[in-house]
């Protein structure tokens, strides 16, 4: 089988892709993941969980751990470009030629379940995809995996592992059909990730959430980590006060006057020394994110995977985490034919108040033309109510996705919404209008949000027009 077949065949699994019900079952993904070897069974691991932040953390984390000089497999998702990109040991994508290999193998092992009555179902793109990680990490004998969770946490493909650190990012409410209708309930989905007499890192957040989540760490015993003590207390700005800004410029002076806008950076005091955290991910939503990371790299450390300070600093500025809240600026692109762009995967409401936040911080009153599309299970409306404000024009489109809910459909959603609407099926289109209608101001900027879907084909559009220095 080739890389393509393999990829049409993986897609034609995707039933939840399409809008259909998605199936949960451990039972099922231990009977494959039994059929292939246990693969989980044979690297250590760290499992993040959340409803908000779990791709940047794991990102994050891995970074810090290939920067320690770990062999350190990543598995996220949803993918922006490519599926390849959900699969990575130190940061390479699984080549292709191995890809089509192990999707083969786990292929004719589900279809030999099913055959013989194993499995009522042949096993979904999420568990076939899964399965398929496991195995590549465990052929190549990482030294350890940071997995993200694909939907919840319970009783999502990833819970076969045991996990040295599990880690709940931020909760919020979305997936509310598969999770629960309160954040309560949706956390103690999130807790399924956790063991008994396990390591547990966190932050404290939403009440209902602290609560769910305070509960499930005692029932299991679990050594409960708080990752305040890396959360920085930040002036405007991304940096603490005059001395440390002057420090910092001096740490980094090629960085020291960006145009607009501001990493992340300031001091902590990790495992006892004096370390320079600047991230490459910009909103001060990330620092929680950062937080937990260094956090469970700590943890990690004390169960004996080898982390220090120095490649903590390291990993968090080499942290590559696409789509989030990620900037090109105009003279990026070809001929300076561009204003600024600005891409992130809002897609809940609790997203886009953070990218609204980050959009307050870091454009100011620049005019914003939005180019605007979700799937049609999101709280369109919410979000809409959010981030439209801050626009001076919305450009509504779709991602090419099924699940796409129609410009028709955000219109409705937001007819309360007193904004200046142009739309387009076709997202190139949206784009070129996009960038054609804030080209009129010369301080304008161009913001794509609202899908990771929509950011994901955004990111392969606006690529080809980046010069090599902005790539």
């Amino acid at each position: 089988m080739t890389y393509q077949q393999s990829i049409e065949a993986l897609y034609e699994l995707g039933v939840e892709l399409h809008g259909a019900p998605r199936k949960f079952d451990l039972a099922h993904m231990r009977a494959l993941a039994s059929a292939v070897g246990d693969p989980q069974k044979k690297f250590k691991c760290v499992l993040i969980a959340g409803t908000n932040g779990k791709g940047s953390t794991a990102a994050t984390l891995a970074s810090i751990l290939i920067a320690a000089g770990h062999k350190t497999a990543l598995y996220t998702s949803p993918h922006l470009l490519r599926v390849n990109e959900r699969i990575r040991i130190n940061g390479e994508e699984i080549p292709e030629e191995t890809f089509a290999e192990l999707f083969d193998r786990v292929q004719t092992a589900g279809e030999k379940l099913v055959a013989k009555g194993a499995l009522p179902v042949k096993p979904s793109f999420f568990e076939v995809l899964t399965a398929m990680a496991f195995l590549y990490f465990a052929q190549e004998k990482v030294d350890i995996t940071v997995l993200e969770v694909g939907l919840g946490g319970r009783l999502d493909a990833t819970n076969i592992t045991e996990p040295l650190v599990s880690v709940i990012t931020d909760i919020e409410l979305d997936h509310q059909q598969y999770l629960g209708n309160t954040i309560g309930e949706i956390a103690k989905e999130k807790c399924g990730i956790l063991r008994k007499d396990g390591v547990m890192v966190t932050l404290p957040q939403h009440p209902k959430a602290n609560e769910a989540i305070g509960q499930a760490a005692v029932a299991l015993g679990c050594k409960a980590v708080s990752a305040a003590e890396y959360v920085p207390n930040l002036t405007p700005g991304g940096v603490q006060t005059a001395q440390q800004i002057n420090k910092l410029d001096s740490a980094h002076p090629n960085r020291a006057n960006q145009p607009y806008f501001v990493r992340n950076r300031y001091f902590l005091d990790v495992m006892g020394e004096d370390v320079l955290i600047e991230s490459p991910l910009l909103g001060r939503h990330q620092v929680r994110n950062i937080a937990l990371a260094i956090a469970a790299a700590v943890q990690l450390e004390k169960l004996g995977i080898t982390v220090t300070p120095s490649a903590i600093s390291e990993g968090v500025r080499n942290t590559e985490w696409p789509g989030r809240f990620q900037f090109f600026p105009r003279s990026a692109f070809k001929g300076g034919n561009w204003p600024d762009v600005i891409l992130d995967v809002a897609h809940n409401p609790a997203g886009a108040w953070a990218l609204r936040s980050a959009l307050s911080e870091y454009v100011g009153e620049r005019p914003i033309t939005m180019v605007f599309g979700a799937m049609k299970d999101k709280s369109i409306g919410e979000m809409a109510e959010i981030l439209f404000p801050l626009a001076a024009r919305v450009v509504l489109t779709e991602a090419d996705n099924p699940r796409a809910a129609t410009a028709d459909d955000i219109r409705e959603a937001a007819h309360r919404m007193e904004v200046e609407f142009v739309d387009t099926t076709q997202l190139r289109v949206a784009l070129e209008g996009a960038r054609e209608l804030a080209m009129e101001n010369t301080n304008g900027i161009v913001v794509v949000t609202g899908s990771i879907f929509l950011v994901g084909e955004a990111l392969g559009i606006l690529r080809s027009q980046l010069s090599v220095a902005g790539s």
